[in-house]
């Protein structure tokens, strides 16, 4: 920043979280959207913490985040990682029933943040139990330690579980839990940009919002390509199964239904005092395409 607090640089520093859920734009930015722009990748915990900290202008980030923090941030309208339903990605793997679960040790992924409290508000209000949750590292080939109940995997993790569950354990995606409890979509991940980068360089994010939300409006037109190219980097997955997941499992298309939900989804997380205040949700001044 220069004396007066202003920024000086001409290259946007821009988070992404390389899970499959985002791979329209993983492959967009593999074929040039990156191009002028300083990228740094990394799970959601990462950049939850870059993006509050100003070590980022813009970045994908879990939905909670925003609300903790919406008098720093905006949010990119138009564009999300959501569902309506299924998720296939956010997986509780339980030793016991969900509804027999009351004050049991449950092992939570460092990843993430959202799928913490979207658990916790799942678990508390449509099942009544109260884990004792602990955060740690968890494979998915051994998704359970041994002195634990249960445990929440997100992102490719949990989907490589999805589609090679292990004998013995019982497997509930969060996605539906939450379409059941609520009957509304939800929103994990947003793109928000800092609020002192959108004010004083509205041109750049500009540019940001154009390459995010292109990336994702083509999904569609690249999506054959896209998986195809990123197979041989997953080969525990088949093309069927990524072709049905990046696409009628998740979306990416912020709409009022899904902004309903994610206002839903902050008001039982407030009323569970896992954040302070239910935001309002503030959007970036960009020309929308």
């Amino acid at each position: 920043m220069n004396e007066k607090g202003g920024y000086i640089m001409t290259c946007p520093r821009v988070g992404h979280i390389n899970f499959l859920n985002v791979l329209p734009l993983t492959w967009g930015y593999a074929h040039g959207a990156a191009e002028g722009l300083q990228l740094t990748r990394g799970v959601p915990a990462e950049l939850n913490s870059d993006i509050v900290n100003h070590r980022l202008d813009v970045s994908n980030v879990s939905s909670i985040i925003y609300a903790r923090h919406s008098e720093e941030l905006v949010v990119l309208p138009d564009v999300c990682v959501s569902t309506d339903g299924d998720v296939e990605s956010i997986l509780l793997v339980s030793r016991k029933p969900i509804e027999s679960l009351k004050d049991d040790k449950i092992i939570l992924t460092a990843k993430s943040a959202t799928s913490h409290c979207l658990l916790k508000i799942i678990l508390r209000l449509a099942y009544g139990a109260i884990p004792n949750n602990y955060i740690r590292h968890i494979t998915p080939e051994d998704p359970i330690p041994e002195d634990a109940t249960a445990s929440l995997l997100i992102g490719d993790d949990a989907l490589w579980l999805y589609h090679h569950p292990l004998e013995g354990f019982y497997y509930y995606d969060l996605g539906l839990e939450w379409k059941k409890m609520t009957g509304k979509k939800m929103v994990y991940a947003l793109w928000v940009a800092s609020r002192r980068f959108a004010e004083t360089r509205p041109e750049l994010l500009q540019l940001v919002y154009d390459r995010i939300h292109h990336a994702f409006l083509t999904a569609g037109e690249h999506k054959d390509a896209a998986i195809r190219e990123i197979l041989p980097k997953k080969p525990t997955f088949t093309y069927e199964q990524l072709d049905e997941y990046l696409g009628p499992i998740i979306r990416w298309n912020l709409t009022e239904e899904y902004i309903d939900g994610l206002k839903t989804f902050y008001s039982l997380a407030h009323k569970m005092n896992l954040i302070d205040h239910v935001p309002e949700i503030e959007f970036a001044k960009v020309r929308r395409s």
